[in-house]
């Protein structure tokens, strides 16, 4: 007698994102909206039940073959089908096409080369440089390829790196104001100095006062100076998060 599926034991999901894992010689799979399950992984998407269709483990979502729960156990050690769904979604391979994989990687280049076009300057003219530039850039001298698993800020950080080989190029700098009260002003402003590009102004009354430029990646270590130098006392202002060639702004 041929075995026949009733809703009790199968479910039928259409329109999923797929991630498999094979583990214990068995293969499971989930069933996900599509574009939740990197959103996920990079810990832009913190709720389960935004990435996770039904919280079922299966066999074969289109087939909608459930897991067994003595296969999770024998895998995973658990029967929980939530907590299995989370390793499978951690380490899981997702299934796409070759079309979706394709727009996927496309659409994250740009990310990337976005990215950097707004963090970065061109160091001779404190200009920008157009996401059309840096794109071209990155596939004809760099020959960038997207690494799917990462997200794309972290992959900007590793493209500007590479870009400054092939052309100048630097990250656009803060502008800060410093606020340095009582008579150790001086001796924070000297813990500071390696990690101030340019003094734009200084006024000491009751304390210092400082405008200066600085690298976007030594903010949280100045912020951090001046808190433990100053007791709490002294305060750092974000003026703009990216100084460029004036005309450019009003542009």
């Amino acid at each position: 007698m041929a075995l026949i599926f009733t809703p009790t034991n199968q479910v039928r999901l259409t329109n999923v994102a797929i991630v498999r894992m094979k583990k214990g010689g068995k293969r499971f799979e989930i069933a996900c909206y599509k574009n939740k399950v990197m959103s996920w992984r990079n810990k832009t998407e913190k709720d389960i039940d935004e990435v996770l269709q039904t919280h079922n483990v299966f066999t074969n979502v289109s087939k909608g073959q459930m897991a067994k729960k003595q296969d999770m156990m024998s895998a995973f050690g658990t029967e929980n089908q939530t907590e299995v769904c989370v390793a499978i979604l951690a380490k899981g391979e997702l299934q796409v096409s070759e079309k979706e994989r394709n727009d996927q990687l496309e659409s994250m280049f740009r990310d990337i080369a976005t990215i950097v076009a707004d963090k970065c300057v061109n160091p001779d003219t404190k200009r920008p440089y157009t996401v059309t530039v840096i794109e071209r850039t990155m596939k004809e001298d760099i020959h960038y390829s997207v690494n799917p698993n990462r997200n794309a800020k972290q992959q900007a950080l590793q493209v500007i790196k590479m870009l400054k080989e092939k052309i100048p190029i630097n990250r656009a700098e803060m502008r800060l104001r410093f606020f340095l009260p009582g008579k150790d002003s001086k001796k924070t402003k000297e813990k500071l100095k390696t990690l101030i590009k340019t003094v734009e102004n200084e006024e000491f009354s009751s304390g210092l006062e400082m405008v200066c430029l600085v690298d976007p990646g030594c903010y949280r270590q100045i912020d951090e100076v001046v808190s433990k130098e100053t007791r709490g006392k002294g305060k750092v202002e974000v003026l703009n998060l990216k100084e460029v060639e004036e005309k450019e702004e009003m542009l």
